[in-house]
């Protein structure tokens, strides 16, 4: 039986942070050694194809933490309203504690690799798919057609997305409140 990985959680756990505080492009493979506490030798052994590779892992870890975290949220809130109301409240609360430094992971590495490299593109699909898949489901339990439940459910993701951006700009939790605030009364009325 193989040994377990030593250091290759703590690079992709590290990755995630520095990718969304940082941005890919602004993250060098010294910050991921310092930040990680791994030997450099750790990198190019857990991701012999190099810095993308580890783009790859922290998107897919990034992808898994916010579905984990929306199917948590989706099981103890009513409705979808409820859902992406209380999801915008979590995000624009973390926004506040990084100081608006921070943005999603998963956006971040996507807007400076995708669509050129296709395994960041993928890992960044499935990530989003994780994710809006919850609030259809949700909206589907609401009694919202599937075909429109899909369409209202990507609406949402994108929306947040484009809220979290807006939050770091202006340094406030607002942009986010609001856009989820509307998006529930949009949701509530589909």
């Amino acid at each position: 039986m193989p040994a377990a990985p030593k250091h290759r959680q703590a690079i992709v756990n590290s990755c995630v942070t520095l990718f969304r505080r940082k941005g890919y492009s602004a993250t060098g493979l010294n910050d991921i050694v310092e930040a990680s506490g791994a030997p450099k030798g750790s990198l190019y052994h857990y991701f012999p194809d190099g810095k993308s590779s580890i783009a790859v892992a922290a998107v897919e870890e990034a992808g898994r933490r916010v579905a984990e975290t929306v199917r948590k949220l989706s099981a103890e809130c009513a409705t979808a309203g409820d859902l992406v109301k209380a999801h915008a409240r979590l995000i624009a609360g973390w926004m506040k504690q990084s100081g608006f430094r921070d943005g999603c992971p998963i956006t971040t590495v996507l807007l400076e690799l995708a669509p050129a490299d296709r395994a960041v593109t993928e890992a960044g699909r499935k990530a989003y798919a994780a994710r809006t898949d919850v609030m259809k489901q949700k909206l589907v339990a609401d009694g919202i057609p599937e075909r429109r439940a899909d369409r209202l459910a990507i609406l949402c993701s994108a929306t947040l997305q484009g809220a979290l951006i807006q939050s770091r700009v202006e340094r406030s939790g607002t942009p986010i409140v609001t856009a989820a605030d509307e998006l529930a009364d949009l949701l509530a009325s589909a």
